[in-house]
């Protein structure tokens, strides 16, 4: 049930976005409404989405977040979450961060599903998101929380489209069938030295149950994921601060590097 009133829901889209659009930090949206639900924190996020699409902004894929076990006992939460991707976060690979237009920029090993049919929970399982993948990619997400100190809940952390900020796609695109997604392993440096090294499995077990949870959490808005979505699963390595002048690598067992450097 929701506890917000719609004027309630417009404010703090509009305290959350103007942080992201502006790069400041907030606290976090609990603090003022102690009450509010998961249910808030979603019509929150979506209220930010629709003003991006109405401001011409495309949404160009769905990404998880907070989907391993270490990573949500390191945030003290005590679920996933997910938010959307907007075309301007879109970073080419081999392309820059400009950490100027963030707080708190850290990036995440990911990898991306993209879909050929279209997800409809609830009750989606992992071999219904095997079925409806065309292929799977290397992706990098740059997390950005607008809360200050990167201390949030998780109600708060929804609110805020769940830090999304920028990503990085590139490297081969490959069938899920030609791939292991659970013991695929991935490797990150920054400025030549390795900082971060995991396997698939992290993601929940398995990264298309990642996918699969998106499906189904969806389904609680009356939503589907549409034949050819691009879904990020979530961090398969923990998340590490760039700062300016920072080169990063990541390598994909299969799937070739994605590389980029803060300015």
């Amino acid at each position: 049930m929701t506890t917000l009133t719609k004027d309630q829901v417009n404010e703090l889209a509009d305290y959350c976005e103007k942080a992201e659009l502006e790069a400041y930090e907030i606290i976090k949206v609990t603090d003022q409404y102690p009450a509010m639900d998961y249910e808030d924190a979603f019509d929150v996020q979506w209220e930010i989405r629709r003003r991006k699409e109405a401001r011409g902004n495309k949404i160009v894929g769905m990404k998880m977040g907070l989907t391993s076990w270490a990573k949500m006992a390191q945030m003290g939460v005590e679920k996933p979450c997910y938010g959307f991707l907007a075309d301007y976060f879109s970073i080419p690979d081999g392309g820059d961060i400009k950490v100027d237009e963030l707080i708190h920029p850290k990036i995440e090993a990911e990898l991306a599903f993209v879909t050929k049919e279209e997800l409809k929970g609830p009750g989606v399982h992992i071999g219904d998101v095997l079925k409806a993948t065309e292929l799977v990619m290397p992706a990098v997400e740059v997390i950005d929380s607008r809360y200050k100190d990167f201390k949030f809940d998780l109600i708060s952390v929804i609110a805020d489209n769940s830090s999304s900020s920028r990503f990085l796609t590139g490297g081969v695109a490959k069938p899920a069938s030609e791939l292991d997604l659970k013991t695929l392993g991935v490797v990150m440096s920054i400025n030549g030295e390795v900082v971060q090294t995991g396997a698939g499995a992290a993601v929940l077990g398995h990264p298309a149950a990642s996918v699969a949870m998106l499906a189904n959490m969806l389904a609680e808005r009356g939503e589907s994921l549409p034949a050819g979505s691009f879904v990020m699963i979530g961090a398969i390595t923990a998340a590490v601060s760039v700062a300016k002048g920072d080169n990063f690598t990541v390598q994909f067992d299969g799937l070739g590097t994605i590389s980029g450097r803060a300015v």
